[in-house]
């Protein structure tokens, strides 16, 4: 589906307007040519709304009443091009422009694999029951999922998020809702957790397999998940266990590293767009200065694995990268990006990143944890990273797009 819409200057109320719907097979000079007709009648348009779905167009124009006398040789004449064309159109008249759009505007975006008559309209009638109206809904994307905004007014964003987000765990699609307005094109920072998220391995444990200490680590790892153990805790003892492994070991476990998919589709986009786009990570420098170097990033932090007379100490030196730090390295890129944390967007997976996401305008869970999906402002649980482009509006055919400018 693809739809287009403008509009002119307010019209007041008690103006007679006709709305000209044409429908019918989708080919070239369409509408320009109703246009053309309605050109030789003198009125002025108020709003045109076109949508092509499968080759099938329906195209609406709503347009001042032509001159007294006139308006029966407009419908005639509409009626007689539409037939020439193949085309049917309908004539209806009435009063002055759209009625005005509720206070509260937002836009919902929908993803499924697939996308259900079911769900869809389990979602359009809880954001009916919230009060609000849909005023327009556009695809933005066919794979690998189907992605469908909706234009939504006439209730705020926060208790529409809240319900729809219930919905959408039952319904198993992802739902995401922001404010609309200009800031969502403007958001021009994008900030990734690194492990599970970027890339689908966890650093710790591809230097653990070097090591021969995968279940130690993989203990320690539990006892954290479990409570008994905080992350800088934990990172300590983890990386305690990898004490006097050979330093060669670094350029075998960046060869290992696997990039989630989607991941290099994302980052490229959001280059091409003008966004700058960083991670952060409790893992190690040395995994992601590598990643940042080959994939262009812009900003770059993690703990420091210290490596001395070649071999690993079992220790990290520098600030610790964790729950709190994430959200204070956030900060930092967004204040080096002259950014405000407002139009910046945090993706992750884990708990530690909960800070991160909550402070960001836009907080993205990404096949995260129940805790992490119900406190996020919006989740994605396909293992597509690029899928992230399509909360920021962006489409399948702008992605396409990129790709090609990148190839060129």
């Amino acid at each position: 589906m693809s739809a287009s819409q403008t509009s002119s200057s307010d019209v007041p109320a008690d103006v007679p307007t006709l709305l000209v719907k044409i429908f019918g097979k989708d080919r070239p000079g369409i509408t320009a040519g109703l246009f053309d007709t309605l050109a030789a009648y003198s009125v002025d348009v108020v709003d045109i709304e076109q949508v092509v779905t499968r080759g099938r167009m329906v195209l609406c124009a709503l347009v001042t009443e032509p001159p007294p006398g006139l308006e029966g040789d407009l419908r005639s004449t509409v009626h007689s091009w539409a037939e020439s064309m193949k085309m049917q159109a309908e004539i209806i008249s009435g009063l002055g422009d759209n009625r005005p759009r509720g206070l509260g505007r937002s836009l919902v975006t929908v993803l499924g694999h697939p996308l259900t008559a079911e769900a869809t309209a389990a979602i359009a009638a809880r954001i009916t029951k919230t009060g609000g109206n849909i005023d327009r809904i556009f695809r933005l994307a066919k794979y690998p999922v189907t992605a469908v905004e909706f234009a939504v007014s006439g209730v705020e964003t926060e208790p529409l998020r809240t319900a729809l987000v219930t919905d959408a765990a039952r319904l198993g699609i992802d739902v995401a809702v922001v404010a609309a307005g200009l800031y969502r094109r403007a958001q021009r920072l994008v900030v990734m957790d690194v492990d599970s998220t970027l890339i689908q391995d966890e650093v710790i444990e591809l230097f653990a397999a070097h090591a021969g200490c995968e279940d130690k680590v993989a203990e320690v790892t539990a006892a954290a998940m479990r409570g008994e153990l905080d992350f800088e805790q934990s990172l300590h003892a983890r990386v305690a266990l990898l004490e006097g492994l050979d330093a060669s070991v670094v350029d075998k476990v960046r060869s290992e590293v696997r990039l989630t998919p989607g991941a290099r589709t994302l980052i490229r986009t959001l280059k091409r767009l003008g966004y700058q786009v960083g991670v952060v990570s409790g893992g190690f420098t040395q995994v992601t200065d590598d990643l940042k170097e080959r994939l262009g990033l812009d900003f770059a932090h993690a703990n420091t694995l210290e490596i001395v007379d070649g071999r690993l100490t079992g220790k990290v030196t520098g600030e610790i990268v964790d729950r709190a730090g994430k959200a204070r390295l956030l900060r930092r890129f967004a204040a080096e990006a002259g950014v405000p944390l407002s139009q910046t967007v945090a993706i992750g997976d884990g708990a530690n990143d909960l800070d991160m996401l909550n402070a960001a305008g836009l907080g993205v869970a990404f096949n995260a944890k129940p805790v992490v999906r119900e406190a996020a402002h919006a989740a994605v649980n396909f293992p597509f990273l690029d899928t992230v482009l399509y909360l920021l509006g962006v489409t399948r055919e702008e992605v396409e797009a990129a790709d090609i400018l990148d190839i060129g």
